[in-house]
């Protein structure tokens, strides 16, 4: 019989920790779970269950992640929709989720229950995960307006979103925290009555006087393979557009390239993290859960054209050529033709890298996406 490989038994390893915890966890719930317990399910020790995770609530964050990611296809819309009928069906898809009075806490159906607690149990947590529900407000505000807003001329819906995730998240927490309050049907109704709310809601200008300004660059531009966490997909680095490479405390700025860019040129941000131990799966988990409600309520020609990507092990911002990255980093490159045409480093170098596609001989240039 073949040996396996170093690589291989890791990942065998991982994936048995993975199952063993999440036995753990549903039926001793989090706080009550522990790591030799774990050890013991896997039949492993102590040390092979750190040597693939650097601790519990990370565990936690990954079992969580894989849920989210493995659950089932659901059916998309077959119609148009207005945005206050699409934010409903998002918030349909969501609250379907919540668990019910009848269920067990300490069931499969309960096993989320303690994330919002550990989220704001660390401020090591707390701020990545405020910068990705500003993501996922961004994207789901981006959908909400190419399906048409309801307004003359169109307005940023962004703000409309962020109520409606205030809204959905708050009805979870307290579906946990209170059986048999949260009334689903209404939680949906008032969603679908947010998109009309006039919330005064701007995008940045096109111009901010404080971006810096982009280093001109003539570089080939060969991008390593990677997969595009909504659509589930490779992503089309090689386009021309706007790349972001931005730690998860500064996910937010990548709403300043979608105003400053051409209009139709593709946006992606590239996601990394000083902490990928913890902070990316739980990356993956916030992404996964917008996925899963997107599916079920705009039709695929109408997600946002903003891409995202996970970067946890640096390769795509190294070919960049950022040498280290951290939680804060905050970077652009504009691409064009395959070749690296403009740089950006710091508060503004989204916006800057969008600007730099304008620049001479950009102006006019088709930006019409290839895969959407």
């Amino acid at each position: 019989m073949e040996r396996l490989s170093r690589a291989q038994t890791q990942q065998l390893n991982r994936a048995r920790v993975l199952r063993a915890a999440r036995q753990e966890f549903a039926e001793r719930g989090f706080r009550e779970a522990k790591v030799d317990g774990i050890a013991e399910r896997a039949g492993l020790t102590r040390g092979a269950v750190y040597s693939n995770f650097p601790g519990k609530r990370a565990l936690y964050f990954a079992v969580l992640a894989e849920l989210a990611e493995q659950a089932p296809e659901s059916q998309r819309p077959e119609q148009d929709m207005r945005p206050g009928q699409a934010l409903g069906a998002f918030a349909r898809a969501w609250v379907a989720r919540l668990p019910l009075t009848t269920d067990d806490r300490h069931g499969s159906t309960g096993l989320g229950m303690d994330l919002l607690a550990e989220v704001i149990a660390d401020e090591r947590t707390r701020l990545p995960f405020a910068q990705l529900l500003k993501l996922q407000a961004i994207l789901l505000g981006l959908a909400m307006e190419r399906v048409g807003s309801p307004r003359t001329p169109p307005a940023r819906l962004v703000g409309v979103a962020e109520a409606a995730l205030t809204t959905l998240y708050g009805a979870a927490q307290l579906a946990a925290a209170a059986p048999g309050f949260v009334e689903p049907f209404n939680v949906v109704s008032a969603c679908e009555r947010l998109a009309g709310l006039e919330l005064q809601d701007t995008w940045p200008p096109p111009h901010l006087p404080w971006a810096p300004q982009p280093r001109p660059a003539d570089e080939p531009w060969s991008p390593p393979q990677a997969a595009e966490a909504l659509r589930g997909e490779p992503a089309p680095l090689e386009q021309d557009g706007v790349l972001a490479v931005l730690g998860v405390h500064r996910l937010e700025a990548v709403e300043e390239a979608v105003p400053a860019a051409p209009q139709g040129a593709p946006v992606t941000l590239a996601m990394v993290t000083g902490d990928p131990g913890e902070l990316a799966p739980l990356a993956r988990l916030v992404l996964a859960e917008l996925r899963h409600c997107l599916r079920q309520s705009f039709a695929p020609r109408d997600w946002p054209r903003l891409r995202v990507v996970f970067d946890d092990g640096g390769e795509l911002a190294t070919a960049t050529g950022l040498s280290a990255v951290s939680d804060g980093t905050e970077a652009a490159i504009a691409v064009r033709a395959a070749r690296v045409v403009a740089r950006a480093d710091g508060r503004g170098a989204c916006h800057a890298a969008a600007e730099a596609l304008h620049e001479e001989d950009f102006a006019g240039r088709s930006f019409a996406p290839k895969n959407d």
